[in-house]
């Protein structure tokens, strides 16, 4: 995961591994193993997946994962 851009600049570049979600948070892991927790409402970040690259508005998420699965 890397952010792409966040209401607070200094998230802005951060990289991780996404270890935990809730509805309003996201807990990454970075390469020198910090943890870091970012408020969703308030980045834009992409996830890499094998072959493709997901942009995602943290805003759009704010919802508990089950409640998402209703609103595809």
């Amino acid at each position: 995961m890397v952010v792409l851009d966040s209401r607070n600049t200094s998230l802005i570049g951060i990289k991780g591994r996404v270890i935990d979600e809730t509805k309003n948070i996201i807990i990454i892991e970075t390469k020198d193993k910090k943890i870091k927790k970012l408020i969703k409402k308030d980045i834009i970040f992409t996830i890499k997946n094998k072959s493709e690259t997901h942009t995602i508005n943290g805003s759009k998420i704010t919802y508990r994962p089950e409640d998402r699965i209703k609103r595809i």
